[in-house]
């Protein structure tokens, strides 16, 4: 499936080809802080399959199981983009926030399970909005 995507503010933009079926959530702690948020999802994206304009800020960061991650994200909004190796990229990790076809990039798997906020099973309960209440 072909998706393109970018940053917030437009400064970087990406077109790639992914495998919908490799969707996924990872709960580790590291996505839960460079994320802001409870969880990332990805979806991968082989390096020949990948295009990418603009130049990102890249960080890098040692994950628990010692791979070192380059984590890619806009130098003037700051959303992150993709993660993949510091030292020979190949897969890109590509945020699925980020893409215009997210509604159709649904998870298939989750990771880093024992991490998970006990919360997320049970956002069911929560009362919903269609938009922020006045």
């Amino acid at each position: 499936m072909r998706i393109e995507g970018g940053c917030h503010c437009g400064n970087i933009t990406y077109e790639a080809e992914v495998d919908p079926n490799m969707v996924g959530i990872c709960h580790c702690t590291d996505c839960q802080t460079l994320s802001g948020s409870a969880f990332r999802t990805v979806v991968q994206a082989r390096k020949e399959a990948f295009t990418l304009r603009g130049t990102p800020k890249i960080y890098v960061k040692t994950a628990e199981i010692g791979n070192k991650r380059a984590q890619a994200f806009c130098p003037e909004c700051g959303t992150p983009l993709y993660a993949t190796s510091a030292t020979d990229p190949q897969l890109f990790g590509i945020r699925v926030g980020t893409a215009r076809q997210r509604a159709v990039l649904r998870p298939k798997r989750q990771i880093w399970c024992r991490s998970a906020q006990d919360w997320v099973t049970d956002l069911g309960s929560i009362p919903k909005f269609p938009k922020q209440p006045g």
